[in-house]
């Protein structure tokens, strides 16, 4: 068995202090929504991209732009609408002429998907064609143009927003690239404190100040810390079980799994369990994942790799429904 020694000790706290900062410097900008913020950090810790679904005003995209203030590193934002063609995003190749002598040659002006944090706002206004476009990006952090391999500055993460009840003109993401996303949050609605309080923060004129809390070395260096937690034969057959359960007719599905889902998680699913699972547990102070780790973050992991059939589209059963149901009938120790 492992044992946790103070150096150990020191960084769990170090990592706990840097996430708490982070997510105090938000709260100073963003009301409430804790859940979201709290998901959105997780996934920039362990290096994967997030998609914030909720109508407009919420404050999905001034959250990201709040994030992107607090951290030392580039920050750029694509508004996405159904014109955008891939060289908008990702760059292209363009005939540029030599001052000295005069001779004209091709060269790769890159777009504004090469930065560190990449607000992608309304992701699901672009085309398929554009929609694609960013899954090597997020999947690789490398663009390829015209036969050349162009490397994203590391952290890169993707942030993107869309609004779910809105539909027309819009193109629904494919599960392709919505699989690339570590976390689905919903932002739903303030409360009748928050909003009070929203309103009073942005009435007055004052705004509030911001510090850089983390750089891109540090961040890299969370996320191995992240990757170095312990995960336990019993705690991993769990998280293994409960992505199993979401698929239909499977040896591990469950009756609603049966009824409502169409196809269920892939292996992304798996991993994104362990990792986000261990930083709920740094978090914690502990360097080993528990069952409640992975309880607390199925849900965001889950909800936006279940396909849904046309039975649960008829009564009007969503994802989380069947992932809740799943919770309870799986149990913590397999066969």
């Amino acid at each position: 068995m492992s044992t946790v020694t103070e150096s150990m000790a020191t960084e769990a706290a170090n990592f706990r202090d840097s996430y708490n900062q982070v997510r105090d410097m938000i709260g100073r900008v963003i009301v409430g929504h804790d859940e979201i913020v709290g998901g959105v950090i997780t996934a920039m810790l362990v290096g994967g991209h997030c998609l914030l679904e909720g109508v407009p005003g919420l404050g999905k995209t001034m959250l990201v732009r709040t994030l992107a203030e607090v951290m030392d590193l580039q920050f750029n934002r694509i508004q996405f609408t159904p014109d955008l063609m891939p060289a908008d995003i990702l760059g292209t190749n363009m005939i540029v002429e030599d001052e000295q002598t005069g001779r004209r040659r091709f060269e790769f002006q890159k777009g504004p998907v090469f930065t560190q944090i990449l607000l992608a706002d309304e992701i699901n206004r672009a085309t398929p064609k554009t929609q694609s476009a960013m899954l090597e990006t997020m999947q690789e952090g490398t663009v390829t143009a015209a036969g050349h391999r162009y490397e994203l500055a590391k952290p890169f993460f993707v942030l993107a927003t869309q609004n779910p009840i809105e539909q027309e003109g819009t193109y629904p993401l494919p599960e392709a690239q919505m699989d690339r996303f570590l976390f689905k949050l919903v932002v739903g609605y303030s409360t009748r404190d928050e909003l009070a309080t929203i309103v009073d923060r942005t009435t007055r004129g004052e705004k509030p100040q911001l510090s850089k809390v983390l750089d891109g070395e540090r961040i890299l260096a969370m996320q191995q810390l992240v990757r170095g937690v312990i995960l336990a034969p019993h705690v991993q057959d769990y998280l293994v079980r409960l992505t199993l359960a979401t698929h239909p007719d499977g040896p591990h599905s469950v009756d609603a799994t049966n009824a409502y889902v169409r196809w269920g998680s892939s292996p992304r699913g798996a991993q994104t369990l362990a990792l986000a699972a261990k930083v709920r547990a740094l978090l914690d102070g502990r360097y080993n994942v528990s069952f409640e780790d992975v309880r607390r973050v199925y849900l965001p992991a889950m909800r936006h790799r279940l396909l849904m059939n046309f039975e649960a589209q008829a009564e009007g059963i969503q994802p989380d429904t069947v992932l809740l149901k799943l919770l309870e009938k799986v149990p913590e120790k397999g066969d």
